[in-house]
Protein backbone atom coordinates (compact mmCIF):
# COMPACT_ATOMS: atom_id res chain seq x y z
CA UNK A 1 0.00 0.00 0.00
CA UNK A 2 1.26 3.71 -0.53
CA UNK A 3 0.22 6.77 1.35
CA UNK A 4 -2.07 7.89 -1.00
CA UNK A 5 -4.21 4.64 -0.71
CA UNK A 6 -3.04 4.66 3.03
CA UNK A 7 -4.99 8.08 3.20
CA UNK A 8 -8.26 7.11 0.92
CA UNK A 9 -8.69 3.94 3.22
CA UNK A 10 -7.99 5.70 6.52
CA UNK A 11 -10.83 4.11 8.75
CA UNK A 12 -9.49 0.61 8.08
CA UNK A 13 -5.93 1.92 8.30
CA UNK A 14 -6.38 3.04 11.72
CA UNK A 15 -6.88 -0.02 13.60
CA UNK A 16 -3.55 -1.12 11.90
CA UNK A 17 -2.33 1.53 13.01
CA UNK A 18 -3.31 1.28 16.58
CA UNK A 19 -1.88 -2.35 16.38
CA UNK A 20 1.27 -1.51 15.87
CA UNK A 21 1.97 1.89 17.75
CA UNK A 22 -0.53 1.42 20.68
CA UNK A 23 0.20 4.07 22.44
CA UNK A 24 -1.44 6.05 19.84
CA UNK A 25 -4.57 7.50 21.10
CA UNK A 26 -8.02 7.58 18.97
CA UNK A 27 -7.72 11.32 19.13
CA UNK A 28 -4.32 11.44 17.74
CA UNK A 29 -5.39 9.26 14.60
CA UNK A 30 -8.51 11.41 14.09
CA UNK A 31 -6.03 14.44 14.50
CA UNK A 32 -3.42 13.02 11.73
CA UNK A 33 -6.86 11.99 9.82
CA UNK A 34 -4.36 10.35 7.24
CA UNK A 35 -1.61 13.69 7.22
CA UNK A 36 1.87 11.56 7.21
CA UNK A 37 3.30 14.56 8.99
CA UNK A 38 0.97 14.87 11.75
CA UNK A 39 1.07 11.08 12.63
CA UNK A 40 4.91 10.74 12.42
CA UNK A 41 4.67 13.62 14.85
CA UNK A 42 2.35 11.81 17.09
CA UNK A 43 4.46 9.16 16.95
CA UNK A 44 7.83 11.14 18.03
CA UNK A 45 5.37 12.71 20.98
CA UNK A 46 4.27 9.39 22.28
CA UNK A 47 7.41 7.19 21.87
CA UNK A 48 10.44 9.79 22.28
CA UNK A 49 12.16 8.70 18.88
CA UNK A 50 13.54 11.52 16.29
CA UNK A 51 11.63 12.31 12.89
CA UNK A 52 13.62 10.53 10.43
CA UNK A 53 13.21 7.04 12.78
CA UNK A 54 9.76 7.73 12.66
CA UNK A 55 9.32 8.28 9.25
CA UNK A 56 11.25 5.37 8.09
CA UNK A 57 8.92 3.25 10.91
CA UNK A 58 5.70 4.61 8.62
CA UNK A 59 7.08 4.13 5.38
CA UNK A 60 8.06 0.57 6.48
CA UNK A 61 4.87 -0.07 7.41
CA UNK A 62 2.72 1.29 4.93
CA UNK A 63 4.29 -0.70 2.33
CA UNK A 64 3.95 -3.91 4.49
CA UNK A 65 -0.22 -3.31 4.53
Amino acid sequence: MNWDQMKGNWKQAKGHLKQKWGKLTDDDLELAEGKKDVLVGKIQERYGCGKEAAEKEVDEFVGKI
